[in-house]
């Protein structure tokens, strides 16, 4: 391989795939389509272009919401701290515990992560939905004034069996593996680490809201791997504004207090910790990124992406089906470059269901545009899907973490 591809390489980012594995979403619940089929796509396409296939993508991680539904009413430890709940009339069913998780929607998570499992490393975070339980908290009803930011009352999450019996330290996926290098919670929290560029990079995936020892865990990793330039992956972070804003349903921290919301994370850990320079989050639905100084005035790159609402694909298939949205196989993919003095990634939303790009759908603002973010411009628009990074401060920052280098 040439110095100038060795220098050249992706990061894939896999935004929530729940629409994909929801078992209403497969032909044997009468569904048109099996939604899976987008999803292990998805897979393939990541597998196909892996660096160990001749590829440049050289990791992969998903920013959680994996599968759709809970399999509990409540987890044990939630009931133990008093915790009751109420009926919902906004959520409905999406609070009864369902156990097509388990018998559909984590076999297929599998299936879909088996096609990575022996072509690069890759990581995956919990996200709410992948909790074993979610439920309406009964201090706060649903009063549904307008106004109110938690009108449709509070949701609260608890339990991650679930997401440990596919993705857990000790799953097939990862125990043993070199890469692998640390995990807390039983593989909630987890870390890699991949070489690639000439430089050795540190990922922690970090669970929904982290409580303080978890935060704790992360700084303790990052003491252990000075100086690597490291990226986060979590679930929540930016909102499609830009901002580190919870929605306002889904709020961890305001159901209980031991959970860290965005920008307290930013405050405790982020911002302190001058090894961390990306951030990359899903849950909040649509696109947006910010890059902001941490305390030693380096930049902090945080990037949401979520397609979940995105539903133009099944009218194309099967046009007299209801609507629902899937996806439609968008994926970001971030090449990150390293071949000259100033060092950039470029961030590009691809469709495995298209086989295109967004800044090469011709009519890519017509179909997503308006439900996701009506006043933009079209321009504006496709700039949100596609655009560069400046890592200046890169080669300066991290010289230490160059492979070789003792």
């Amino acid at each position: 391989m040439a110095q100038g591809a060795e220098q050249r390489f992706t990061i894939a980012v896999i935004p929530d795939t729940q629409n994909y594995l929801d078992y209403s979403h497969q032909r044997e619940a009468g569904f048109p389509i099996d939604a899976k089929d987008i999803f292990i796509d998805q897979m393939e396409y990541i597998a196909r272009n892996a660096r160990s296939a001749g590829g440049d993508i050289v990791f992969a991680t998903s920013v959680g919401d994996i599968w759709q539904h809970g399999s509990r009413s409540m987890d044990v430890e939630h009931v133990a701290k008093g915790l009751k709940a109420i009926p919902n009339p906004v959520f409905g069913n999406y609070l009864s515990p369902e156990p097509r998780t388990l018998t559909v929607e984590m076999p297929i998570a599998r299936a879909g992560y088996e096609i990575l499992a022996s072509k690069l490393p890759f990581s995956v975070v919990p996200g709410n939905h992948d909790y074993d339980a979610v439920w309406s908290d009964s201090r706060w009803p649903a009063t549904m004034k307008t106004g109110d930011p938690r009108s449709y009352g509070m949701l609260h999450y608890g339990g991650l069996d679930n997401f440990r019996a596919v993705f857990g330290s000790n799953s097939q996926f990862f125990k043993g593996k070199p890469w692998y290098v640390a995990s807390f919670n039983g593989g909630a929290d987890s870390a890699q680490v991949f070489e690639a560029g000439g430089y050795r990079f540190l990922h922690i995936g970090l669970e929904m809201a982290p409580e303080d020892d978890v935060i704790e865990w992360a700084q303790a990793l990052l003491e252990k791997y000075p100086g690597i330039p490291t990226i986060i992956s979590i679930h929540d972070h930016l909102n499609t504004e830009g901002e580190r804003k919870p929605i306002a349903a889904v709020d961890f921290d305001a159901v209980h207090g031991e959970h860290n919301s965005p920008e307290e994370l930013w405050q405790k850990l982020i911002l302190r910790s001058d090894q961390i320079f990306m951030v990359l989050s899903g849950h909040q639905h649509g696109q947006s990124h910010a890059t902001d100084k941490n305390a030693f005035g380096h930049d902090v790159h945080q990037i949401l992406a979520d397609y979940q609402d995105r539903g133009q694909l099944l009218p194309m298939i099967a046009p007299e089906a209801p609507k629902a949205a899937l996806g439609d196989g968008w994926l970001r993919l971030m090449t990150f470059d390293f071949s000259t003095s100033n060092p950039t990634v470029s961030v590009q939303t691809y469709s495995t269901y298209f086989h295109t790009s967004s800044d090469r759908m011709t009519n890519y603002p017509t179909l997503y545009k308006q439900h996701e973010k009506p006043s933009e411009s079209d321009g504006a628009f496709r700039t949100e899907e596609n655009f560069t990074l400046n890592l200046a401060d890169f080669n300066e920052r991290f010289s230490k973490a160059k492979v070789g280098t003792k």
